[in-house]
């Protein structure tokens, strides 16, 4: 997927707002980020680019992706290992994870019930919703 000019521009404003410039390598990352719909880690981002000839630091990359997070272009999981995940959020519709604790495999799923009890429980106890993140933990079928 290439990088839509309005996602684009929207990057391009985060990095004025936050007074740094649009690099090839600040690009290389988010155009990285929306060809890919995994959840992954910034050692993987940085494998990616260095398949490509992309010469970039780690350090570039963990900035990059804090302000691509702060800017809404990606979510940045915890799941308990001590490594961020980080999964693009543009162009994603709403889901959550189950997560492996032996093998890692992150499974996303939609529940409508569950969408609809969250839903009536912020109403019962008169709470605006803005958002949320359901990670369930456990043991896949295959670990088991």
């Amino acid at each position: 997927m290439a990088v839509s000019k309005n996602y684009l521009n929207r990057f391009k404003d985060v990095l004025r707002d936050h007074s740094l410039r649009l690099t090839s390598q600040r690009m290389a990352i988010l155009k990285d980020i929306m060809e890919n719909d995994g959840h992954r880690e910034c050692d993987d981002i940085y494998s990616s680019l260095k398949r490509k000839h992309i010469k970039i630091s780690r350090a570039t990359i963990y900035r990059t992706l804090d302000i691509l997070t702060k800017a809404g272009f990606v979510w940045k999981m915890d799941i308990g290992d001590g490594r961020y995940r980080y999964e693009r959020r543009l162009d994603q519709s709403h889901h959550d994870h189950m997560i492996c604790l032996e093998c890692g495999t992150i499974l996303e799923f939609v529940d409508q019930e569950i969408e609809k009890l969250q839903q009536e429980l912020t109403r019962k106890h008169g709470f605006q919703l803005t958002s949320h993140t359901h990670q369930l933990f456990g043991i896949c079928k295959d670990c088991q």
